[in-house]
């Protein structure tokens, strides 16, 4: 019998590696990363962390114990922070060491061992760590991407127990494929960063930190809305993957603008404007040869993010022969804006992220607004600017998107 359920387990990480194959985003691949470790090893809860230079930074964390306490549709406080690596923590002393450290209960870590549990997390919030398997992942060359920490092992009956050999083994062979997976996720990302610096060469208001916010505001947005509307899984996971990577690019057409007009001071003229929503046509041009749903996505949010619900948005209903004539002077800028559900959802919701973020920064021309005032304008343009839906979804999640917004400051 534990033959078979060992084999059973292997294949299931098999499996999974045609799902981690798919997955375009470095963010959305973590997240699912460890989401599917701590279904292999029964863990309760559990975090994954990156390598960046000599510290490491949680990118997630989950419990299962935690969640059943919140209202169906609420996700856990978003956490993001840092520690140098060394051999004090216990993910530190995995990456250092290159080896799995297994402990079955963090209270009682023999003083002989250089690390120790920090417990601070748990005396906020009344959750308590036991078992706790820690293990790198490391690339086929040796190079240590990040650590998966998996928390309170369960048997069948919900006690906790001590993550056994079998829990190592399945777990080595899931890392061995989650760093391959990651590895590529990293150049795709990669290429996008330098896209956006390209962009930014041009507009100083398009930062790599508004894309990142732009971005994690989006997924977080998508989150809720697709609860709310039953979206199933593979259909939810799909989209996100993609929202998040055509969410960053969706200003990428401004390395077709002059930076003598979007560095100016002061209000456009008629002229100069007209001159602006080109980016919209030339970042859908970027895209036109369309060999992926990501290609597709990330073509309608760059043509279609500065939409309005109410119809007043550009550049409506541009046709594939106005996307080709974005360098042309006969390029048709007075088309009929796209009204409500017309516009795809996803260029709907960069349209709110990228608003709300733009009030919320410093520019070179104005100073950041006030968060009641971004509320209050965000509130009054539900049903003109932006989806009424979004709004309210927008505002239940408004924890989270505080919290996105102080981890990826300018």
């Amino acid at each position: 019998m534990a033959d078979t359920l060992r084999e059973k387990k292997l294949q299931k990480i098999l499996e999974l590696e045609q799902i981690l194959i798919k997955i375009q985003d470095t963010d959305i691949l973590l997240e699912r990363l460890l989401t599917e470790a701590r279904e292999i090893v029964h863990a309760d809860a559990g975090s994954i962390y990156v390598c960046e230079k000599d510290k490491l930074r949680i990118k997630y964390a989950q419990n299962d114990t935690q969640q059943r306490k919140l209202e169906p549709g609420a996700k856990l406080p978003f956490v993001c922070f840092s520690f140098v690596i060394d051999e004090k923590s216990i993910c530190g002393y995995s990456v250092k060491t290159s080896k799995i450290v297994n402990i079955p209960d963090a209270y009682s870590i023999p003083e002989s061992m250089p690390y120790s549990f920090n417990i601070q997390s748990d005396q906020i919030t009344g959750y308590r760590s036991k078992s706790i398997l820690t293990l790198p992942l490391i690339t086929s060359d040796g190079k240590v991407l990040g650590v998966l920490q998996m928390i309170n092992a369960m048997d069948s009956n919900g006690n906790i127990i001590p993550f056994d050999k079998d829990a190592e083994l399945f777990l080595v062979h899931f890392a061995a494929s989650a760093a391959q997976a990651l590895e590529r996720t990293y150049l795709t990302r990669s290429m996008i960063m330098r896209m956006i610096r390209m962009a930014e060469l041009r507009d100083p208001k398009e930062t790599g930190m508004h894309v990142l916010r732009v971005s994690n505001y989006s997924v977080e947005i998508f989150d809720r809305w697709a609860v709310e509307h039953e979206i199933p899984l593979i259909e939810k996971e799909k989209f996100r993957d993609e929202l998040k990577i055509a969410s960053m690019l969706h200003d990428v057409g401004k390395v077709g603008i002059s930076d003598l007009i979007l560095k100016k001071e002061g209000s456009y003229t008629n002229e100069e404007f007209n001159t602006i929503k080109r980016h919209t046509f030339f970042g859908a041009s970027l895209f036109t040869d369309i060999n992926s749903s990501i290609d597709s996505m990330a073509k309608e949010v760059a043509l279609h993010h500065h939409e309005r619900w109410d119809g007043s948005g550009y550049p409506g209903k541009a046709s594939q022969e106005d996307i080709e004539k974005c360098l042309s002077s006969d390029l048709n800028l007075n088309n009929p804006g796209l009204v409500g559900d017309e516009i795809p959802l996803a260029a709907r919701i960069v349209a709110l992220a990228d608003v709300f973020d733009a009030l919320s920064s410093n520019r070179v021309y104005k100073k950041a607004w006030k968060e009641a005032d971004v509320f209050a304008e965000i509130q009054a343009q539900a049903g003109k600017h932006f989806d009424p839906e979004l709004v309210s979804v927008f505002f239940k999640i408004i924890d989270r998107i505080r919290a996105i917004q102080n981890s990826f400051e300018d």
